[in-house]
């Protein structure tokens, strides 16, 4: 089973993984070569798939932030900035709510993909995120077709945001230097170092 782990060497802060190392002995079955392959690219996987996700969660924030700079080309538009009237009270026009949500998800964006600020960008995005789900609550007529089991589009697309907080979550848990452990064993021994050294 893949499990996140970190493993601490002599402080905290620093971390390092444990990992098998994968050799192609000779004279292996098909099935023996097939489960090498299964290995060699869950152990790619398990190397890459955090950063690819950081940057892809990034760039769909970048994308749609950028959307919000020109007025009719987002489709969360009307929502977003009606959800923004509500709760400041109509304080806060469409004018000046869309570009500032415009920069919000743009910084969030860029934080992610660069992998700077990590803790500050993802402070942003759960905030930005949580906001998301309001329309639920405050404009149930226009987000669900039956409420609350039928979304319409406009529920759908925010419901989806679940993967996206799902996403921060797990770059949150590995922004202190934390990788992902493919192999049962090794896991299981860094996650019984870290008990060890916690104690």
């Amino acid at each position: 089973m893949t499990q996140i782990t970190r493993i601490p060497l002599t402080q905290p802060r620093h971390w390092a993984v444990l990992a098998p190392a994968v050799h192609a002995p000779l004279g292996l079955t098909l099935s023996g070569r097939l489960e090498l392959l299964d290995v060699r690219v869950v152990s790619w996987l398990a190397t890459h798939a955090i950063t690819v996700l950081r940057v892809s969660l990034g760039l769909v924030f970048f994308w749609f932030g950028v959307l919000k700079f020109f007025p009719g080309a987002s489709a969360a538009e009307a929502l977003a900035t009606h959800t923004i009237s509500v709760l400041t009270f109509g304080l806060m026009p469409a004018q000046m709510s869309l570009p500032i949500l415009a920069t919000w998800e743009c910084t969030i964006g860029l934080g992610l993909i660069s992998g700077r600020y990590l803790r500050f960008v993802l402070v942003l995005l759960f905030a930005q995120m949580a906001g998301t789900f309001l329309p639920l609550a405050f404009f149930p007529h226009e987000t669900f077709k039956a409420f609350p089991f039928i979304p319409n589009l406009e529920g759908q697309y925010i419901i989806k945001n679940l993967v996206l907080v799902s996403a921060g979550m797990i770059i949150g848990a590995t922004s202190r230097g934390g990788r992902i452990i493919h192999d049962a064993k090794a896991a299981r021994a860094a996650q019984a170092e870290h008990h060890r050294f916690q104690r």
